[in-house]
């Protein structure tokens, strides 16, 4: 395993505090990419790199891109949830890269859900 460096813990550091931001109330919207082995094995990869691209040439600041594992629906993958503040959760569902852009600039940037690509709203019942 290779050994950490200054500038690793640097990176680390400042990902942790952009990711705590949401939880603190500083972020607009949280968009979460399932990354178990299902997801990454239909393309979650190139779903993260897409969104992480349309950030970075949004100049949003205002957009935090997290991961997690597997949501439990497979066949449904790759899927992304989109937690906007005071609005029900979207997961949108079978994403690819062009479907993705779409979404980053229709429905984070504009407001607009696309509800071609959506498969649920809202929370899960406990």
């Amino acid at each position: 395993m290779a050994k950490l460096t200054i500038e690793d813990l640097k990176k680390i550091k400042e990902r942790v505090l952009r990711e705590d931001t949401l939880r603190s109330g500083e972020k607009r919207i949280k968009i979460n990419v399932h990354m178990g082995t299902c997801g990454i094995a239909s393309g979650a990869r190139q779903i993260l790199d897409t969104l992480m691209e349309e950030l970075s040439d949004s100049g949003a600041d205002d957009v935090l891109i997290t991961t997690s594992g597997c949501r439990g629906i497979c066949s449904k993958e790759p899927l992304i949830t989109i937690e906007e503040k005071d609005k029900e959760p979207v997961i949108y569902e079978y994403l690819t890269p062009n479907k993705t852009r779409q979404i980053f600039k229709r429905h984070i940037l504009n407001g607009e859900v696309q509800t071609q690509f959506v498969m649920a709203t809202g929370k899960e019942d406990q």
